[in-house]
């Protein structure tokens, strides 16, 4: 299903239009405007080429260093195939 564009003036009284999801999810927010009909002109615009558009990621890379592989606690010990205390060799 579809989302909604919604024009609304903000605290400065310029015109700004957002896109709802339908759930009502506030998915994107638009630049001011100075009247509905130019607002009216970037919202054709966004419908043009959002559906064609392609990712740019200019997000900086994640932090690995910060990442750690969860160690086992110190009580578990693998077990060894065969007789106890065996390094498999015979």
């Amino acid at each position: 299903m579809a989302g909604t564009f919604e024009l609304f003036a903000d605290e400065d009284s310029r015109i700004r239009f957002r896109l709802v999801a339908p759930d009502g999810t506030v998915l994107a927010v638009s630049g001011q405007y100075p009247d509905k009909y130019q607002a009216a002109a970037a919202i054709e615009d966004v419908r043009e080429c959002a559906g064609t558009g392609l990712i740019s990621d200019l997000a900086p890379a994640p932090n690995l260093a910060r990442t750690r592989t969860p160690k086992r606690p110190h009580h578990v010990r693998p077990r060894l195939a065969g007789k106890a205390n065996s390094l498999g060799a015979a």
